[in-house]
């Protein structure tokens, strides 16, 4: 679909005369992304968006105690399926996918392969538990123990080395960037421009990562579902998924 004819399509989808204004509530490694195609949309439509960027799990508390919000974009079902058992948000839609990479201070030379993430006194941040990353961390790490490439232990001896346990992936990022740890689990989108020269992304090899499947819906209780399908619609068109490979983002699995 050629610009002229989406953004037309866009129009038509959402009457072409009413401004809304919505509400998306989105992982908080959407945030650069979903930032840039607010304002993409915004100058097609004529809309308001805003975003609530936070971990997903938090954003779902929140839309189960009576947040108002439009559209929902979690980093993982897990976080999504319940709501729509709830009859809160529509099924969703997968719109993107991610993967996981480990990073460390650029000045730091503890860690260097992933081994290192157990080695004695290596301060290690990771999302906690309930947070999509740090579900996939886990993941990751159990991966690892099954292969016995580095010990059967690796997992326990490396959760060990945890120092902190953020609730969402842009906090754990920011502890590495403050240089407050040897090293962190994150997305590889989380190396944006505006990370990455303070630091170093360690090879994650492929059999142990995880794929990470976004998806996005509206929410039963939309103002506008009209503009906020459109919002859907946009993220998921050609257009949208240029931006967010631009980011870093892959195609949904």
């Amino acid at each position: 679909m050629t610009r002229t004819l989406l953004c037309t399509a866009l129009l038509l989808t959402t009457g072409g005369a009413r401004a809304a204004h919505l509400t998306v509530f989105a992982a908080a490694s959407l945030t650069d992304a979903l930032t840039e195609l607010g304002k993409a949309f915004d100058a097609r439509t004529g809309h308001k968006t805003t975003f609530q960027f936070a971990g997903s799990q938090a954003l779902r508390t929140q839309l189960e105690n009576g947040a108002r919000a439009d559209v929902y974009a979690s980093a993982n079902t897990a976080q999504y399926t319940p709501l729509v058992d709830k009859g809160l948000v529509a099924p969703g839609q997968a719109f993107v996918s991610n993967k996981l990479a480990v990073i460390a201070p650029r000045n730091n030379p503890r860690v260097n392969r992933l081994p290192d993430l157990a080695a004695p006194g290596v301060k290690l941040v990771i999302a906690d538990k309930t947070v999509p990353v740090g579900d996939y961390t886990r993941r990751m790490l159990a991966a690892v123990d099954k292969a016995g490439t580095y010990g059967q232990d690796f997992s326990a001896r490396a959760l060990k080395n945890v120092v902190s346990e953020e609730p969402n992936v842009r906090q754990v990022a920011l502890k590495v960037q403050l240089g407050e740890a040897d090293a962190a689990v994150v997305y590889v989108t989380d190396v944006t421009p505006a990370l990455r020269p303070s630091v170093r992304v360690i090879t994650l090899p492929t059999r142990f990562n995880q794929s990470a499947t976004y998806p996005i819906g509206v929410l039963r209780g939309s103002a506008s579902p009209e503009a906020a399908q459109a919002f859907v619609q946009y993220v998921r068109s050609p257009e949208g998924q240029q931006t967010l490979k631009k980011w870093g983002f892959q195609a949904p699995r």
